[in-house]
């Protein structure tokens, strides 16, 4: 029997840098990249496309048996397919983030993408970086390497803020701060798999850290962690 691939763990909140250090972390390893924000974007995108109410707990437990999600990295991009369409842009907009913190809430949402997340992970071959909120905790809490990124919320703001205007979505720094406070308080204070760090993860401020130095910071720590494994 193979051995499980290596599975890292990235948890944190919003505009910690999850995204953008998973992406680089996972070319430089050569790891599979699981971004499970990016799997309950796409069911928050569904439910709105359908008119599914976001507490609608039987209508949401119906669709998890229709989200079918693939990644594939397109030039420096990890994008998304959602039953073989690009959603890639679509799941990034200020209304799926906050509907997405709302479905991620729901338990029949978490017990239906569970064992996607896991799934995912674990047909990736050498291993895999799956980024979110509760992997190190709920969904892989074996991961080989757990990391949790946090940073100042003004910081996190403004990272928010500089994203948006570069895909050309209107807003300001302001209106991203107020819902990127809801959001942190949503999904830290959720009944179900509520944002923390998990007590063996590695906590990085990555507020005043460019982003090369935390890659190699995390990079380094893996590759300790598998010389242990072999």
């Amino acid at each position: 029997m193979s051995a499980r691939p290596f599975i890292v763990a990235i948890d944190g909140p919003a505009g910690a840098g999850k995204s953008s250090v998973s992406k680089l972390l996972a070319r430089r390893m050569g790891f599979a990249l699981v971004d499970t924000g990016a799997i309950y974007r796409c069911v928050a995108l569904m439910a709105t496309r359908e008119r599914i109410a976001f507490d609608d707990d039987a209508r949401l437990g119906e669709l998890m048996g229709r989200v079918h999600i693939h990644f594939q990295v397109v030039g420096e991009e990890n994008h998304v397919f959602l039953g073989g369409q690009d959603v890639s842009g679509d799941i990034r907009t200020p209304e799926i983030s906050m509907a997405a913190s709302q479905v991620s809430g729901r338990p029949v949402v978490r017990a239906g993408l569970l064992q996607l997340q896991r799934r995912l992970a674990l047909e990736s071959g050498k291993g895999a970086i799956l980024e979110g909120r509760d992997i190190g905790t709920v969904v892989f809490p074996d991961a080989d390497a757990k990391f949790f990124l946090e940073a100042n919320p003004e910081v996190r703001a403004r990272r928010r803020f500089e994203e948006l205007f570069q895909k050309g979505v209107e807003s300001t720094l302001e209106e991203v701060l107020a819902d990127q406070m809801k959001r942190d308080k949503d999904d830290s204070a959720r009944a179900v798999a509520p944002l923390k760090a998990a007590e063996d993860a590695v906590r990085i401020d990555s507020s005043a850290s460019p982003l090369s130095e935390v890659v190699h910071r995390l990079e380094a720590e893996i590759l300790r962690l598998m010389a242990a494994r072999k």
